[in-house]
């Protein structure tokens, strides 16, 4: 049998992982494997590659992907679906194991329906895929953030100012909470709950007056003020997916805490730093157990499904229900943090 691999969206730590696992754990099995470069565009323009063990030697511990990815929508594409099919075809491809965000799984879930026999693996820092406790690339996001914080906290408290640190999550405010609590941040915005803006000023004078003369703060890209309709955006464009390109909200919070505060205030992109740098152990043994579980299902004909981590064990979730909606951040888990910040979550998205 051949297997085929490739990764869409943005990148994560840990994809390389999974990527090695797939390898060797098929050709432990008597199976060859092909790698597919940029992902979806890949297999639109038959770019894909023989991938054996000398290739996955040695990383393991290596950021971004080897296989090199995209945010190609096949479905914009003239003949997209078609042009897939056939190159699945010419390569004579039996699975498939798509690892990426609900975009790329759920162009999966489409081609599902025409042929295509693929087991996916959740990878994204936002870890907003449901049906999974965790996805590829999360833990060493949040473990970045936190070290963000931990470094924002010396300039911040140094010099007396309020430092508003953006962090990824469109829809999710998973790194941003986890993230800024590790991090001892003293106000953390996320997309799920809208914030008042005058809150997060009084919270900050608040804080001002029991002699903490500094203050961090989190906000997810995708966080709302009360009364606001869209997420910020600075050029406003749309990925092939139909995603406004977030950013800026940081920005705007540190000014409006400045106006109303009259604090010094800065802010801080995290940006696609988030995305880099060497995976955890945790995100390490997480890709490698869903490379190895991704191969078995596929042997074990468990097609049109994505592995699931559910506490510590592997299982086959149908894509359909995965991608039915998005894992967010519930009211309970987030109320969890006023014990260290009085913060108002008054309007709920």
């Amino acid at each position: 049998m051949i297997f085929g691999v490739l990764t869409g969206g943005g990148d994560s730590p840990g994809i390389n992982a999974a990527t090695r696992a797939i390898v060797l754990t098929a050709i432990d099995k008597g199976h060859k494997v092909i790698g597919i470069r940029d992902g979806w565009m890949g297999l639109i323009k038959n770019r894909t590659f023989k991938l054996d063990a000398r290739q996955v030697s040695g990383i393991l511990d290596e950021s971004g992907t080897i296989l090199c990815t995209s945010r190609t929508n096949p479905y914009k594409i003239k003949d997209g679906q078609e042009r897939i099919l056939a190159t699945l075809a010419k390569k004579k491809i039996d699975f498939l194991i798509p690892i990426g965000g609900d975009d790329t799984l759920g162009v999966a879930h489409k081609l599902a329906a025409h042929g295509l026999k693929a087991v996916g693996i959740p990878q994204t820092i936002d870890n907003d895929i449901a049906e999974t406790d965790y996805s590829i690339g999360f833990d060493s996001a949040i473990n970045f953030v936190m070290q963000a914080l931990d470094r924002l906290h010396a300039t911040a408290h140094s010099h007396s100012r309020i430092i508003v640190a953006e962090v990824m999550g469109r829809d999710a405010g998973w790194l941003a909470l986890l993230g800024g609590v590790a991090g001892g941040a003293d106000a953390i915005l996320i997309p799920e709950v809208r914030f008042n803006i005058d809150d997060i000023g009084n919270q900050i004078r608040d804080i001002h007056k029991k002699g903490k003369r500094f203050a961090l703060i989190a906000v997810a890209e995708g966080a709302l003020p009360e009364g606001s309709i869209e997420q910020v955006s600075k050029i406003g464009e749309k990925d092939e997916f139909g995603h406004v390109i977030l950013g800026g909200i940081g920005d705007w919070v540190a000014e409006e805490i400045r106006k109303k505060t009259g604090y010094e205030t800065r802010s801080v992109i995290l940006g696609h730093l988030q995305r880099g740098g060497s995976p955890t152990a945790f995100d390490r043994d997480l890709a490698t157990r869903y490379g190895v579980s991704a191969v078995k299902g596929c042997l074990s004909g468990k097609f049109d499904t994505m592995v699931s981590l559910k506490g510590h064990k592997m299982v086959y979730v149908p894509l359909e229900k995965a991608l039915r909606k998005n894992r967010v951040v519930d009211l309970k888990r987030f109320s969890e943090t006023e014990y260290f910040m009085k913060m108002s979550a008054r309007d709920v998205r």
